[in-house]
Formats: C-alpha cells, sequence, structure tokens
C-alpha cells in the first residue's frame, strides 16, 4: 500500500528519522560564543536567584547576544516538563512542587536587571489542576509590584487538560503581550508536537483576544521540519483568523542527534518572502529570519508593536 501524505507534511517519511545526516549549517545560521562582560553578569544574576532561563534549557543560538544586553527569558515551574516533543531539548518527567518562592525571586532578578521587558515562560505542567496558571499570575503580579515600568510578556503553554476557565486567571493579571506558540504546521503535530492539538491552540489565543480585546497576541512557528511553503501560509491564516497581532518564524535547530532532524535550512530570501505575506495578512508585527525565537529582540519589538496599533487607530 502506498504511503498516504500528511497535508502540511513534504516529506511523511522522515518524520520520525533522526539518525540521518544533517544538511550542512549555512552561514547565515551560524552564531560566536558568548564571552562578554554583560552575559557574565546576567549569568551571575540568574545564579544568584536560582532562575532557570528557557535560553539555556532550549539551547538558543542567541544566548550570547540577548545575555550580553541583559535580556534572559524566565522558565518557571522548574526545568522538567511533562511532555516530551521531538523539536524541544527540556528534560522530560515528573517535576517538582512548584516553589511558592519563585515569582518573588523572580521579580528580583528583573529589578536587578533593570530589564524595562520581560518574558516569562514555563515548561508544560500537565501534574497540575490549572496547569501553572495561577503561578503565572503570582509572577506577573510580584513583577508588577517591584517593577511598575516593566511590561511583560508569557509565553504560555496549552492549558490542553484544564478547565477553560483557568486561562482567565492568566489573562487577569494583565501581561502586556499573551504568546502561545503553534510551533510548527498541523500535518506535522504527529511527529513534533504530539502531546498537544493545534485546534486547541488556535482556539486558546482566540479566547484570550475574548476575554480582553485590548491584550496583544502573539504566537510562532519553526520551519525546517519538513513543512512546505503553502501550509506555512495556512498557519498564517488561521492566526489571523484568531485575531493574533504578532507572528514569529525562525528555522529549528535540532538539539541533539535524538531530537527531530533538520529537514532543510530556509534561506533569508524565503523568510522575507513570509514577512511580506504576513505583513498582507494583517499582522500588526512579524519577525521572521534564521534566527528568530520568540523573546529574541522582544522589547524592541514590542515597541513596534505598540507603535504599529497606534498607526491602525489612527488610519480608521
Amino acid at each position: 500500500m502506498r504511503d498516504l501524505k500528511i497535508p502540511g507534511q513534504r516529506h511523511p517519511e522522515k518524520a520520525h528519522r533522526v539518525d540521518q545526516e544533517q544538511p550542512k549549517k549555512p552561514a547565515w545560521i551560524r552564531v560566536k560564543a558568548p564571552t562578554s562582560a554583560g552575559y557574565k553578569q546576567t549569568r551571575d544574576i540568574l545564579r544568584t536567584n536560582k532562575l532557570v532561563t528557557v535560553c539555556e534549557e532550549a539551547g538558543c543560538p542567541n544566548v550570547g547576544e540577548c545575555w550580553s544586553a541583559g535580556h534572559a527569558t524566565m522558565m518557571i515551574m522548574g526545568e522538567i516538563c511533562t511532555r516530551g516533543c521531538s523539536f524541544c531539548n527540556i528534560a522530560t518527567g515528573r517535576p517538582d512542587a512548584l516553589d511558592a518562592f519563585e515569582p518573588g525571586r523572580v521579580a528580583h532578578a528583573v529589578e536587578t536587571l533593570g530589564l524595562k521587558h520581560v518574558v516569562i515562560t514555563s515548561v508544560d505542567r500537565d501534574d497540575l489542576e490549572d496547569g501553572g496558571a495561577e503561578h503565572f499570575a503570582q509572577t506577573i503580579r510580584a513583577v508588577r509590584h517591584r517593577s511598575p515600568g516593566t511590561t511583560i510578556e508569557i509565553l504560555t503553554p496549552d492549558f490542553l487538560k484544564c478547565a477553560p476557565e483557568v486561562l482567565e486567571k492568566v489573562v487577569e493579571a494583565r501581561p502586556d503581550v499573551f504568546n502561545h506558540n503553534l510551533e510548527t504546521v498541523p500535518g506535522l503535530y504527529p511527529s513534533v508536537r504530539p502531546g498537544a492539538r493545534y485546534f486547541h491552540s488556535l482556539r486558546l489565543l482566540q479566547r484570550v483576544k475574548e476575554l480582553d480585546p485590548a491584550m496583544f497576541t502573539k504566537s510562532g512557528i519553526m520551519v525546517g521540519l519538513g513543512e512546505d511553503g503553502q501550509s506555512v501560509r495556512q498557519v498564517m491564516d488561521d492566526m489571523r483568523a484568531a485575531d493574533v497581532d504578532f507572528l514569529t518564524i525562525g528555522q529549528y535547530l535540532q538539539p541533539t542527534p535524538k531530537h527531530h532532524r533538520v529537514d532543510r535550512f530556509v534561506t533569508p530570501e524565503e523568510f522575507a518572502g513570509y514577512e511580506k505575506a504576513a505583513y498582507g495578512k494583517g499582522f500588526l508585527m512579524v519577525s521572521a529570519t534564521p534566527l528568530t525565537r520568540s523573546s529574541y529582540h522582544a522589547g524592541e519589538d514590542f515597541a513596534r508593536l505598540r507603535a504599529a496599533r497606534l498607526e491602525k487607530l489612527g488610519r480608521g
């Protein structure tokens, strides 16, 4: 029997084959090792406050640049995830109990670093009844208390196994940006993000807008996993139907040989084409480059996002 092709997946036969030779990494995806004094200072502040960052746990290629500028993405609720996505380098297992003092430590680090904009994310916590929603809310409130001038961006899990009302806890804490990544095209979910549901994630983003129409929403995907251009553009349409304001698209990089392989390295020209298409579909803000990550240049992008909304309101 001939294999059936899953929509949005160019090479379904490669979905679970992680032992193949990887495409050669092109020059545009290479970064320098972190060595600056600013990097070390940021690292020391995070260590002192016993904080975990997604920058380290996920092996972000931009860690040197961001930490040198004093920017770090805080990862709350521990460093062990209850999911096992094939693209992600965060450990999977049984997490520890929540640390009640963590929100205060995050707030102290934000204040010490003098951050004007902070990104707070987390592991998936399917072991918790509310998926960690109240812990997110407490962390947002703690940062607001110590650094009232700091804008807050959160990157949340999908709260898939929770009651729908838990999302209200997070929205009521009033982050400035609510980000939840779709990660990939729907046809690749079985192999890339098997514990999640594409349309549930879309609905979560849409529900945030229903709860607070003024709140900025953001989502992102990786490319180079085996998707095609048509499926990427369909994801853009789906996000706009959910009223998502800000789209990020970046190159997937394989963390270890055990993870999903890189199907190909998408060229900067293709990324520029995605950016143009996304703006044409009505996104207020788009970041589409090989090294784009959810929190990369998040502060500068948030300022541009606010300016874009004001400009749109002025035209309306």
